[in-house]
């Protein structure tokens, strides 16, 4: 199953996203890298599935249907019992190739409550959440929950697979810069998400105002989305304390790359004046890569400076 799964999660995320297979083979553990593919291209499918109006059959290769939102639930379930057998070392029976990828990857696992079982668990909650949410408004306490069950996925996730094993503190500060990404990524993905049925912006603020999801030109909606980028800034600032203070470099560098991303969209929307777009365009891929050289460069001279202070 190894080599089988390892060549198709390779495939999956060099389709999917460059940056995430280039990270992989450049910044994760060696001995982890191919785990990396692994997460990436499960949840890559595992989104899909939610997402995408195909049917829920677990071979792809089958005719495409609307899928309704029962077997999106299915489907779900199908995911969440597989995910807790596999961790109870029980027999899953016949799966999909995807599946198949995630029977490999928790069969690697290192140790009991590790990060990798927290990045699997905190996803795949975000990823039911989606199922059940769509097409309809969700509360403060729920986006807040959403946020928090993000960051804690992604940023267990990055300090698994980048200097496993080595030591670092669990402060308040730990989750905040993929908080504040997670933040980001909403107001980025808002238009595009309100025409798919998910709704980010919280049913108590549209009430009080007199708004609806799609009134983004709005004085009120703009205002919000204002509170939410300085959010988003404080978090960001907080949390690359934390990531300064990490002694693995490569953890530090991707953590920096990560934020930066994200930086780059808070950008863009106040600029425009805090006025969503429908899409957000990204940097030229000759500037982007010359920007993350140029932020890998200056991390790694601060932290060979910090080594010495």
């Amino acid at each position: 199953m190894k080599d089988r799964t390892a060549d198709l999660a390779r495939s999956i995320t060099k389709t999917g996203s460059k940056q995430t297979y280039y990270t992989a083979r450049l910044m994760v553990d060696k001995d982890l890298a191919d785990d990396f593919c692994r997460a990436y291209a499960y949840f890559r499918w595992t989104d899909d599935m939610v997402d995408v109006p195909t049917p829920v059959d677990l071979y792809p290769s089958k005719d495409v249907s609307d899928r309704s939102t029962d077997e999106c639930i299915t489907f779900i379930r199908r995911q969440r019992t597989l995910i807790d057998r596999l961790y109870e070392n029980e027999s899953p029976g016949e799966l999909a190739p995807e599946e198949e990828i995630l029977a490999g990857l928790i069969n690697h696992d290192r140790g009991e409550n590790s990060g990798l079982q927290s990045f699997i668990r905190n996803m795949f909650a975000i990823i039911e959440f989606d199922a059940h949410r769509k097409g309809r408004l969700i509360n403060d306490g729920e986006l807040m929950w959403y946020s928090e069950h993000l960051a804690q996925s992604v940023t267990d996730g990055l300090l698994y697979f980048i200097g496993n094993g080595h030591p670092h503190s669990d402060t308040e500060e730990q989750y905040l810069a993929a908080y504040a990404a997670h933040i980001t990524h909403l107001l980025r993905d808002m238009l595009p998400d309100i025409a798919d049925g998910f709704i980010n912006i919280p049913v108590e603020y549209l009430e009080a105002h007199g708004i609806s999801p799609q009134d983004v030109d709005n004085p009120s909606y703009k205002a919000w989305v204002r509170g939410r980028v300085e959010l988003a800034r404080e978090y960001f600032r907080e949390g690359k304390r934390y990531l300064d203070e990490l002694d693995v470099l490569r953890t530090k560098i991707v953590g920096y790359w990560y934020c930066a991303r994200f930086e780059d969209v808070l950008d863009a929307i106040e600029n425009d004046g805090y006025l969503l777009r429908a899409e957000y365009e990204e940097r030229p891929k000759i500037c982007t890569w010359l920007k993350m050289s140029w932020l890998g460069f200056t991390i790694t001279v601060r932290h060979i400076i910090d080594m010495f202070l």
